[in-house]
């Protein structure tokens, strides 16, 4: 298994399937990963040094290497691909179309309208997305003890909600209830604002310190 690859950045290209593939030569060698067009943005100019998180997909007549820019997008491109029927090429859709706190968000709060905006997510499909990697993030929150101390003043429900988001996107459970607590004694949201709004002053947050 490939966990990550760093070398330098060799050419991007697409395919006639609008498929994106990064070039990375590493000690001499180079390295085809197919990456979402998005991350085409956040890629260095050629030459330049990068490090890309990689899962290596073999099947009976081919193998392909894709890439990620963190390991949290590498995580729940691996989650959405566990899904019944999620395929690659749909769960790159998804992660090309919304970024990583948009996509948990909306899996997290049953947003299925905003999953059904990537190219071949219908509703049914982003209802089994919500629902499927929804019940997987709720095991994980608890198996990472984060919810051992509630946050003062919020509510369970909604805590919740900002725990799975904050910790799919790669914080740890001790910052993300630090980050709770501070936003609670603040005392400028209250149980009646939206998740996303408490998400993002979450991050915003913990994203200062």
């Amino acid at each position: 298994m490939i966990g990550y690859l760093k070398g330098t950045v060799a050419g991007v290209q697409k395919n006639t399937g609008n498929r994106v593939f990064l070039t990375l030569e590493v000690n001499g060698v180079g390295y085809d990963l197919q990456i979402s067009p998005r991350t085409i943005r956040q890629l260095p100019a050629i030459g330049e040094t990068l490090q890309m998180f990689t899962h290596l997909q073999v099947r009976e007549d081919q193998m392909v290497l894709y890439g990620f820019g963190s390991h949290a997008e590498r995580e729940l491109f691996r989650q959405l691909i566990a899904v019944s029927g999620i395929g690659t090429q749909l769960a790159i859709a998804l992660l090309d179309t919304l970024d990583l706190n948009e996509l948990v968000q909306a899996i997290v709060t049953s947003n299925t309208a905003i999953l059904a905006k990537a190219p071949g997510v219908g509703k049914k499909t982003a209802e089994r997305i919500s629902l499927e990697l929804r019940t997987k993030l709720a095991e994980w929150r608890k198996q990472s003890g984060v919810s051992a101390t509630p946050a003062m003043g919020i509510k369970p429900a909604l805590q919740e909600d900002v725990e799975m988001t904050l910790l799919a996107i790669g914080y740890t459970s001790t910052e993300v209830m630090e980050s709770l607590a501070a936003i609670a004694q603040t005392g400028q949201l209250s149980n009646e604002d939206p998740v996303e709004t408490w998400i993002r002053q979450a991050i915003a947050w913990l994203t200062s310190q």
